[in-house]
């Protein structure tokens, strides 16, 4: 029954403040007053400061939310921040676990902690819940418990995903902005055909004079955009489900989008770079944490994301399990740059291979990050030309019996 009290007396507040690094941070946490909440903040390895109760709570505030793959990332930090300040696993469970903000990733924390409790390896009782910890996760995380090295890799686990996250959030804004252009084509084109282009036309029934061909086309479009709007929205709504639904469970389809998104101009050459520094960061983090080789590779293809270098990486797995140097099998996919192939044989001979491969990746990423922030200068050409084209043939369309009409009084 006390337990039940002390329960409801905890309430959830909104904080801000500062990690261990200096980075700027927010979030929200459930303790039993402002005071609770800041001990439990600065256990987590961050300087509050603000800490005030949260009004959103009141209404949800999303607190249902499904857990993403950037809220394991922040799980994964504060536990390698706390591992390294000596808390014990298990208390430093019940911490992260107090003040997730989503109560779903609370209680999937609080299974985890209950399996550890009860004497299950950190890593199995991570690969209880695969739809949010993979395979190289699990490995990473047993190689650390084997070693007796868990906060070191937890911490090297933790930077792996905010790369991995951040490189994922560059490469949706570079697909977002384009994306977002034709979005607003289609709408203000359709508009202009529904409930523009209709007036011109009451104003040309009275003119009694043949109209010209461009003009008699355009009108015509806005008719069948205004009988058939509705079935023309369900039908792309129809489109872009059935395209989601076959690249879920179509191998082939799937096979096929990745190896077009490759070949578009301007966001081709982004993917392509994202996917090898996420090849590169995959490889160092796996191999600096002392696995084995071929099974580092193995691990790589899993995560790479597109089934060009998916299978180029099998493809070195196998030259490297018969003996070849991982140059080599590199060099032989003929998907890698230059760059990459010198940058390994140079850390194989070295033996650094995985200081090499961070370093790849790190050059890759910021590449990633100048291509998308040079990408609105790139599209602005290109976003006035369709809006021209499209608005501008609109109306000229639509003034060009008006000017036929002067040229004749």
């Amino acid at each position: 029954m006390a337990t039940k009290t002390k329960e409801a007396k905890r309430i959830t507040f909104a904080w801000q403040g500062k990690d261990k690094s200096g980075n700027k941070s927010k979030g929200k946490i459930d303790a039993e007053s402002i005071s609770a909440a800041k001990t439990l903040l600065r256990k987590q390895g961050i300087s509050p400061s603000k800490v005030a109760k949260d009004r959103a709570g009141l209404f949800g505030g999303g607190r249902n939310k499904p857990i993403k793959a950037l809220d394991i990332a922040f799980f994964t930090r504060q536990m390698a921040t706390m591992m390294k300040a000596g808390v014990p696993l298990i208390q430093g469970l019940e911490i992260v676990g107090n003040g997730a903000e989503k109560v779903k990733l609370k209680e999937m924390i609080g299974k985890i902690r209950s399996d550890v409790s009860s004497g299950t390896d950190f890593s199995t009782a991570l690969s209880r819940h695969p739809e949010h910890f993979d395979d190289l996760f699990c490995s990473l995380v047993q190689a650390g418990e084997a070693s007796g090295q868990l906060e070191t890799m937890l911490d090297r686990v933790a930077t792996y995903k905010e790369k991995i996250e951040s490189l994922k959030a560059k490469i949706k804004k570079a697909l977002t902005y384009p994306t977002a252009v034709v979005i607003v084509a289609i709408i203000v084109t359709a508009i202009l055909l529904v409930k523009v282009v209709p007036v011109f036309d009451d104003v040309f029934s009275s003119f009694g004079a043949e109209l010209p061909a461009f003009t008699l086309w355009v009108i015509g479009l806005s008719e069948i955009a205004q009988q058939y709007w509705f079935f023309v929205l369900l039908g792309m709504i129809a489109a872009t489900v059935a395209f989601i639904k076959a690249r879920q469970k179509s191998e082939k389809f799937s096979d096929f989008v990745d190896r077009t998104m490759l070949k578009i101009p301007i966001i081709g050459p982004i993917i392509k770079e994202a996917i090898i520094a996420r090849f590169a960061r995959t490889l160092a983090t796996t191999f600096a944490a002392g696995v084995p080789l071929v099974q580092a590779l193995d691990s790589t293809a899993g995560a790479a994301g597109n089934v060009v270098y998916r299978n180029a990486t099998l493809q070195i797995r196998n030259g490297v399990s018969t003996g070849q140097s991982l140059t080599n099998a590199i060099t032989m996919t003929g998907v890698f740059p230059v760059m990459v192939v010198q940058m390994v044989s140079i850390g194989e001979e070295a033996g650094s291979l995985d200081m090499m491969l961070d370093k790849v990746a790190s050059f890759y990423e910021e590449a990633v990050d100048n291509a998308v922030d040079n990408l609105s200068s790139l599209l602005e050409p290109m976003i006035m030309a369709i809006l021209g084209v499209l608005v501008g043939g609109l109306v000229i369309a639509m003034y060009l019996p008006i000017f036929q009409l002067g040229n004749v009084v």
